[in-house]
């Protein structure tokens, strides 16, 4: 049973998870409270947008709370910990969603035995369809493991991987979002150029990236089987394809996907 959760930070991650959660039901936006390092022009917009309880008062946000959130920017998350750790008590779940920073950090610096999980949701949180990886740290039991994954569940898709796996998945799930966004701001500003509507446009594009996702999801063929069934020889599929291959976009693609991971690495190599 939770009834409060604390997020420590109030950018875009942590107002996508609140979203989220909020549309599914699973808390009331009484039982939420946000908290962050001195923006009170920030957390007004949550209050105001989503009627939580925002304060910056660290002691007020954190007490009693049944799972505490660290949703801020990696270079913010010491002095984060240090504004709030007198407050933490051991029994609290601790949650981080901070890209690249180890459990084993987050305990060092909060100093208590409290359980740690480590999480990478995406954007896509807000409307409920966030895919999600949550790991185990250090004092953490199985009920802690299945309360988080009940929680991220409510706001998409979660699995459960090993601590070292996760810069990977900060570079597929965590990033990977943008990725997606950017091929299409690509077709449309495509479409514009051929004369197509600019609405038209959109709406056309974004039903046929929908539409390519529920297909990956729901036939179980692999990405490359789907692609060659639309691929028809001297089609107009294949002069595309053949334009990407000319471009080594598998390969762009590739590099960006492991350019993400090394960030993620970084960053957690400037823990210490």
């Amino acid at each position: 049973m939770v009834n409060k959760v604390c997020f420590v930070g109030a950018g875009s991650m942590a107002e996508s998870i609140i979203s989220g959660i909020l549309k599914s039901g699973f808390l009331t936006n009484h039982q939420i409270f946000v908290t962050n390092k001195s923006n009170q022009e920030r957390l007004a917009r949550l209050q105001q947008r989503y009627d939580i309880n925002e304060t910056t008062d660290k002691q007020q946000a954190i007490e009693d709370a049944d799972i505490i959130i660290f949703a801020t920017k990696p270079y913010d998350i010491e002095e984060a910990i240090d504004q709030v750790k007198t407050h933490i008590q051991s029994g609290q779940l601790i949650i981080s969603v901070v890209a690249g920073i180890s459990t084993a950090y987050i305990h060092q610096k909060i100093g208590k035995t409290a359980p740690i999980i480590r999480a990478m949701p995406n954007t896509s949180a807000s409307i409920g369809f966030s895919a999600t990886a949550i790991t185990a740290g250090e004092n953490t039991g199985q009920e802690h493991l299945e309360l988080a994954e009940i929680l991220f569940n409510t706001i998409g898709y979660t699995t459960i991987v090993d601590e070292a796996d996760m810069h990977a998945v900060t570079s597929i799930s965590g990033s990977g979002p943008a990725y997606f966004y950017y091929v299409v701001e690509a077709m449309e500003k495509a479409a514009i150029e051929a004369g197509l509507d600019e609405n038209i446009a959109k709406a056309l594009i974004t039903q046929t990236i929908v539409g390519a996702g529920e297909m990956l999801q729901n036939t179980g063929e692999p990405a490359n089987i789907l692609r060659e069934k639309i691929t028809s020889p001297g089609g107009t599929t294949q002069a595309a394809i053949e334009t990407l291959d000319r471009d080594d976009f598998q390969q762009t693609i590739m590099k960006c996907v492991r350019s993400a991971r090394d960030r993620s690495i970084e960053l957690g190599e400037k823990e210490d």
